[in-house]
């Protein structure tokens, strides 16, 4: 159930309350008591105290103090935390409908503050059997405050709904969605928004002699897919297309280099690149941009049965390129070159792949953000930074340099599929790079695309993450 924000122009004396200020002088005797002014007053200036609650049987009221932030992109993310972080509150008082006040005249923080709780009160509980203390209670957030536009809100329901139906497939358990049920799940996300969508089955995937792919799948008995979805708008501000590309690994459990300990646990969500670009295109299309763009997913799970491909084993590729495999673990890019190299045919503006790639990029900068390259599209990647500060989906870029390449190559093959320890996460940039003639940014989520614990306004699962960041990016592109 996703939360819904609208804004309204005044508030009734039955309505849930939540005051959002800065500095107490604002507190207003309108809907608070005196002796509950001073009360915050007191409190706040002496322990520092910033959240209050008063429950008045009819209604709640809360009043939220939020510190001051100089950079704007800061400041709207602290508003996003502390929503998310009264949200305890709202759904423990059974709370259905709450009114967010703008004390300060910041309509843009206010909207902001309703992001935070919506995003947060996300639940998966499609395999729960006793929904009857877990299901959250908040539905709607109304936001009191002028200089909102129809658009904004519109927009940013759709990138909620977007991101929560991202969050939906990568929690997903492999026993329920694997290539096939993937493809599927685009099919009817087509049917219901009006994407053109196009499934290629195992054989049209040999005819195109996506070795990658075909080799990654060899160890499944389930058969792999390449999904093809197009957004084709009759006013198309671009004559070349956006292409999104994401990793479609639906269970990863390293084929014959197995993940060892605990590393396995959450390998459901390495398709969540996949997920990412199929969720962000449909939020594209319900906002009815008027952007061409056009998401490949190549989708398998990588296991080990069967005959399973091996270290050693020359795949050729969907261009022709000979690739040595060395470790059946960096199979990422092995599919997603597939599919990089059918993007040519597109001649693209620009294409970005998404992707759980490599745990060196995990571990350089934790989940608080996105590892990035980039290939002849520099004016395009500070765009789509720019939209990263505007979602808090921060990118970081690491170097592209030429010296990279030749970690990559191979005595027995053109290239060889993993780097080594040194670099992992440019290595696996610069595989991919190998495939493209085009402008290209590569992004690398593996860390913040799932979480064990909730943490800021993401459940434990799915974060959603890139979602929102795409979404942004395309928005500014047609505004």
């Amino acid at each position: 159930m996703q939360t819904i924000i609208n804004t309204i122009e005044k508030y009734s004396a039955r309505d849930n309350l939540i005051f959002l200020l800065s500095d107490p002088k604002q507190l207003s005797d309108k809907d608070l008591s005196l002796e509950e002014i001073n009360y915050i007053k007191l409190h706040h200036r002496e322990h520092k105290k910033k959240v209050f609650a008063f429950n008045r049987i009819k209604r709640s009221v809360f009043i939220v103090f939020i510190e001051k932030e100089k950079e704007y992109s800061l400041r709207l993310e602290n508003y996003r935390i502390t929503g998310a972080k009264l949200l305890g509150a709202i759904n423990e008082n059974k709370l259905h409908r709450v009114v967010v006040l703008d004390g300060e005249n910041k309509p843009q923080e206010c909207l902001a503050f309703a992001e935070g709780m919506a995003l947060a009160n996300y639940q998966f509980l499609k395999y729960k059997k006793d929904l009857s203390e877990k299901i959250n209670t908040l539905n709607s957030i109304d936001v009191c405050s002028s200089g909102i536009s129809d658009n904004e809100i519109d927009y940013l329901n759709i990138m909620i709904d977007a991101t929560c139906r991202c969050r939906d497939l990568v929690n997903e358990p492999v026993a329920y969605l694997n290539a096939l049920r993937f493809a599927e799940e685009m099919e009817a996300l087509g049917k219901m928004t009006g994407i053109k969508v196009e499934v290629l089955n195992k054989k049209k995937i040999e005819a195109l002699k996506m070795g990658g792919l075909l080799a990654v799948n060899k160890g499944s008995i389930d058969p792999p897919t390449f999904t093809i979805m197009e957004w084709k708008p009759e006013n198309a501000m671009n004559s070349k297309p956006y292409v999104f590309v994401g990793k479609g690994v639906v269970f990863d459990t390293g084929g014959l280099n197995i993940k060892t300990g605990d590393y396995m646990n959450n390998m459901k969500c390495d398709m969540a690149g996949a997920a990412a670009v199929a969720s962000a295109l449909y939020a594209i299309v319900k906002a009815k941009f008027p952007v061409h763009v056009i998401v490949l997913i190549p989708a398998t799970d990588n296991r080990t049965g069967g005959n399973a491909y091996v270290n050693g084993d020359i795949i050729t590729m969907h261009d022709g390129t000979k690739v040595e495999v060395i470790n059946t673990d960096a199979e990422g890019r092995l599919i997603l070159a597939d599919a990089l190299s059918y993007a040519k045919k597109y001649k693209p503006a620009l294409v970005i792949d998404v992707a759980t790639l490599t745990g060196a990029a995990q571990r350089a900068i934790g989940k608080y953000g996105i590892v990035a390259m980039q290939s002849k599209a520099e004016n395009e990647f500070k765009r789509l930074k720019k939209s990263g500060e505007a979602v808090y989906e921060r990118i970081v870029e690491f170097p592209f340099w030429k010296e990279y390449e030749e970690l990559i190559k191979s005595e027995v093959g053109d290239i060889k599929n993993i780097g080594g320890a040194e670099g992992g996460a440019i290595t696996a940039g610069k595989f991919l790079e190998h495939f493209t003639d085009y402008p290209f940014i590569h992004l690398d989520i593996a860390g913040p695309a799932f979480t064990e614990k909730s943490y800021s306004y993401f459940p434990a699962g799915g974060t959603g993450y890139t979602v929102r960041l795409l979404f942004d990016f395309i928005k500014n592109k047609s505004t």
